[in-house]
């Protein structure tokens, strides 16, 4: 038996710790005794019955733990190797997989997201889709996850060598900290981060995530903003609006240079509607691209944080045991945390 998290399908509804059998693994899989997965701001969409879940659930994409079983076709594992997990399932067969378009697989499927995740003490894993962890603790493994889907934005925006970025929000996962850092490593002359005041401004100054900082007030930003324009008059070459605010979302493309490039980063509630000029975007030769998640980025993030060229250390601020699951989404909620994790 295992002790697993599972989410009500009612919106709003408490989770609940239940007893389950250990999942039972094809020939193709691998199972995972789980010792750490990290709390993404899904999970808080997840939990209010947002975002793309399927309920009942398990939750937890962002899996860290030792294999504890091999199915019989899987090669190089054995049982006590440490390990993280891709936790995105694709058919490879649906108009979109067989373009190689595979981020838009017709029948996408997350672990922990429309199918049992990692808030558990065992999860099932393709084979294919599990990688090997040695420099990292658990905690700093819950962010390889994140760093695919900051590896998976970087590829989408593709900047000019030399760019100007302006990140704006901190977010609750990492990946705009990480994202920061894969813009500074991969040719941006120049990176400001713009968010609210807190824990994750702090850490990302810590890291020397950024370039350069401003701290929003939360009441009121106007001043902030205000002097982010006056600085850089002809904006940037890539703003990264990473809050899942509409009114931010909203004011982003101001802040574009002629040219440049705004990337919808944040995850937004169905109903949120943006308003942008087309003569804006048609005149300036604006491009705007979303990057949704991640697919095949694991190995090059494994890569950058097993050799320190990315750093996650202090990014976990806060560790909850699996009983604890409401009080940690209600910490993440409270934005007194960068990153959260649980341990079963």
């Amino acid at each position: 038996m295992r002790d697993r998290l599972t989410l009500s399908y009612q919106p709003r509804a408490p989770v609940e710790i239940v007893r389950a059998p250990i999942p039972q693994i094809r020939d193709d899989q691998v199972l995972v005794k789980v010792t750490c997965c990290g709390i993404c701001g899904t999970d808080s969409h997840l939990a209010e019955g947002e975002f793309i879940g399927k309920f009942p659930l398990i939750p937890g994409h962002e899996i860290v733990g030792v294999v504890a079983d091999v199915g019989k076709d899987v090669k190089g594992f054995e049982k006590g190797d440490r390990c993280v997990a891709d936790n995105t399932i694709l058919c490879d067969s649906c108009f979109h997989c067989r373009r190689g378009q595979y981020l838009l697989c017709e029948n996408f499927e997350s672990l922990g997201v429309t199918t049992d995740g990692g808030f558990a003490e065992y999860v099932a894993v393709q084979g294919k889709k599990v990688y090997k962890i040695h420099n990292l603790t658990d905690e700093e493994a819950t962010l390889v996850e994140p760093t695919s889907c900051a590896i998976h934005g970087m590829d989408r925006l593709s900047p000019p060598v030399g760019a100007e970025a302006l990140i704006i929000g901190a977010g609750p996962t990492g990946n705009r900290l990480i994202l920061a850092q894969l813009l500074k490593l991969n040719g941006a002359s120049n990176v400001v981060l713009a968010a609210n005041k807190g824990v994750k401004t702090q850490i990302a100054q810590s890291l020397n995530a950024a370039d350069v900082y401003y701290e929003l007030d939360r009441e009121n930003p106007s001043a902030q903003w205000e002097e982010i324009k006056q600085k850089y008059p002809n904006g940037f070459d890539v703003v990264i609006e990473a809050t899942g605010a509409e009114s931010v979302a909203n004011d982003a493309i101001n802040y574009v240079r002629r040219g440049g490039t705004l990337m919808v980063y944040g995850v937004y509630s169905k109903d949120a509607i943006v308003k942008w000029s087309p003569a804006k975007i048609f005149g300036d030769e604006i491009k705007i691209i979303g990057s949704f998640a991640q697919v095949h980025c694991f190995p090059r993030a494994v890569a950058y944080l097993e050799s320190g060229k990315i750093s996650v250390k202090g990014m976990v601020t806060d560790v909850f045991p699996i009983k604890d699951y409401q009080k940690a989404l209600e910490k993440l909620n409270n934005k007194t945390a960068c990153k959260i994790a649980v341990k079963p």
